[in-house]
């Protein structure tokens, strides 16, 4: 018997092989964006809501507060309206400039 025969009956094996699967399909499940983010809205500020506000805001790290009237968040929108939006960094990346 070869190497190879013992190794295909080996229960061991199996069970590696097994769990080989299920870390690939927890991979594909988690791995993903889940719930991704809704996309930046659209047109004249004035017209957004508070959430869509609060979402812009957010989006560029901004981190609007919850007692926050409309008035102030629609300020600071207009105020950094040319802020590009948060983007993950690139895998080969700093986090920080250098």
């Amino acid at each position: 018997m070869t190497p190879l025969d013992n190794a295909m009956k080996s229960k061991n094996m199996f069970l590696a092989f097994g769990g080989l699967i299920t870390a690939v399909g927890v991979w594909t499940i988690w791995g993903g964006n889940m719930f991704p983010s809704e996309p930046d809205p659209t047109g004249d500020p004035e017209t957004w809501t508070r959430e869509e506000m609060r979402r812009w805001l957010a989006a560029r790290n901004l981190y609007p507060q919850d007692s926050d009237t409309e008035e102030q968040l629609l300020e600071r929108i207009k105020i950094n309206l040319r802020v590009p939006r948060r983007t993950r960094p690139a895998e080969n990346e700093p986090l920080l400039p250098v």
